[in-house]
């Protein structure tokens, strides 16, 4: 079956008056979910079909079914790939970006605007910010939870998942969160991979395999390069953006799994304190749109404006990089009893990453007294069984983190 426009087979064809207006109307539909989308990858899944495939009829259910699929198995931000994956269909390769734009600016600007009203100010014992933190771990806990739920279902995946867990505790060292995912993915694909794989339907992508594999090659060379590159020029912009494009590589599982990564990277080097980063995941959960805009509050805090910029284009490159190389190439890897093995062990050791960052640094840094612990239950109580919405969480934990920190 055909996805999106057949017109956009051609990427190197001039953009003419209707690509324009095609491009056009996919930012001011991107816009609209960047403002109003809340509530993490799951819930913006549901608000791109609502808004792409029931009102718009860009795609079909089965089109985007296979989309969201695709994204799922990718490292990286997945509800941000649907979104590229659909501009692309919609309107060629600039179709992608500007769904990139439209959904991922409006939250940058916000977070930029709150890290630089920070920066500068002593906030480890204000009582707002506590309640940021207090934010942070009802967050990751209810995204464990969902996780858990759904990629741990069996004694195999549950014991992969507490293993790494426990490895990322005590084990610190540089690069042993990708050294985890990767032990992940082998366990998964030696246990699973005689297992029947799930059935596909294929699926036509207006992408030629030429481009694709130039965007897998630079993906693959870009994660090579730019660590050497870092340690032969001692340059701090490079540094950042080497740490953003490893953990925009390296994510699966959702937005919140970036938080152990970025963490790692960023906070023992000093490039942004304990404090901050946890202040700044908080905040990121009363925005719209995706989770990895919390690299832009990041590197707004390290070097401004410019470490904004250069954060955002760094985390969100590999996302762009890997939907472009795969979509040619899904049908094929889809179908595959080894990578979908593979994927299996990822993901549950996906929810050991976040099951450890649940305690370091979140718990033992948010929850300094009994107090904290309530109110981090009632908060989560409000979260996971009355649905609040975050926005609201975040609100309440930032009034209760004020009240405690007064007691």
């Amino acid at each position: 079956m055909k996805i999106g426009n057949p017109a956009s087979n051609d990427q190197d064809q001039a953009v003419t008056p209707n690509r324009w207006r095609a491009l056009w109307e996919v930012l001011i539909v991107a816009t609209k979910l960047g403002l109003t989308s809340f509530g993490g990858p799951t819930a913006h899944l549901g608000y791109f079909h609502n808004e792409y495939i029931r009102k718009r009829k860009w795609m079909d259910e089965q089109s985007y079914a296979d989309l969201v699929a695709l994204c799922q198995f990718l490292p990286g931000p997945a509800s941000s790939q649907v979104g590229i994956g659909i501009g692309i269909m919609r309107a060629g390769l600039l179709g992608g970006l500007m769904a990139w734009i439209g959904f991922t600016l409006p939250s940058v600007l916000v977070l930029v605007a709150f890290a630089l009203i920070l920066k500068g100010y002593d906030v480890s014992h204000a009582g707002w910010i506590s309640g940021l933190k207090i934010v942070a771990v009802v967050i990751v806990a209810h995204a464990i939870l969902g996780m858990a739920q759904k990629l741990t279902p069996d004694k195999v995946r549950i014991t992969i998942a507490v293993l790494v867990a426990t490895a990322a505790l005590l084990w610190t060292v540089p690069y042993s969160q990708i050294i985890l995912i990767l032990f992940s993915g082998f366990i998964g694909w030696w246990m699973y991979r005689n297992v029947p794989v799930t059935p596909v339907i294929k699926m036509n992508v207006p992408i030629r395999r030429s481009l694709a594999v130039l965007c897998l090659i630079t993906f693959a060379g870009l994660l090579i390069l730019l660590p050497i590159l870092r340690q032969a020029i001692n340059m701090e912009w490079i540094a950042l953006f080497d740490s953003m494009y490893r953990a925009g590589s390296m994510v699966f599982g959702g937005g919140h799994v970036v938080l152990p990564l970025l963490e790692q990277e960023l906070v023992p080097h000093g490039v942004v304190s304990k404090d901050d980063f946890l202040a700044g995941y908080g905040a990121t959960q009363a925005v719209p749109g995706p989770l990895f805009t919390f690299a832009a509050y990041l590197g707004a805090v390290s070097m401004g404006g410019a470490g904004a910029f250069i954060a955002t284009i760094a985390i969100f490159l590999p996302a762009f990089l890997l939907i472009i190389g795969a979509l040619p190439f899904w049908n094929v890897l889809r179908g595959n009893s080894h990578m979908q093995g593979a994927l299996a062990g990822i993901n549950a050791g996906v929810v050991g990453l976040l099951l450890a960052a649940l305690y370091q640094p979140l718990w033992t840094t948010a929850l300094l007294s009994p107090a904290d612990f309530a109110v981090v239950c009632i908060l989560f109580v409000l979260l996971n069984f009355w649905k609040c919405p975050p926005w609201i969480i975040v609100l309440l934990g930032i009034v209760g983190g004020m009240i405690v920190n007064q007691i």
